[in-house]
């Protein structure tokens, strides 16, 4: 299952930091931020709950980017 998320991050370089991070998360197989749209899409592992994983993903961006935000 693939979702896209609006998000609010303050640069190019951070959006890339996030996205890095988001693919890291486990329950997550590909992610993708876009600056310039502020949009995330994010592709979930077979059976994940994709509320939990984005609360881990949230959680995981902030260590990145303390102020961003992910509209869950």
């Amino acid at each position: 299952m693939k979702k896209t998320y609006n998000i609010e991050v303050d640069c190019a370089h951070c959006a890339n930091l996030m996205e890095e991070t988001t693919k890291k998360v486990e329950g997550v197989v590909a992610a993708g931020v876009n600056f310039m749209t502020q949009k995330m899409t994010v592709e979930f592992a077979e059976g994940a709950d994709d509320a939990v994983v984005m609360k881990n993903v949230l959680k995981a961006c902030k260590k990145v980017e303390p102020d961003c935000e992910i509209e869950l």
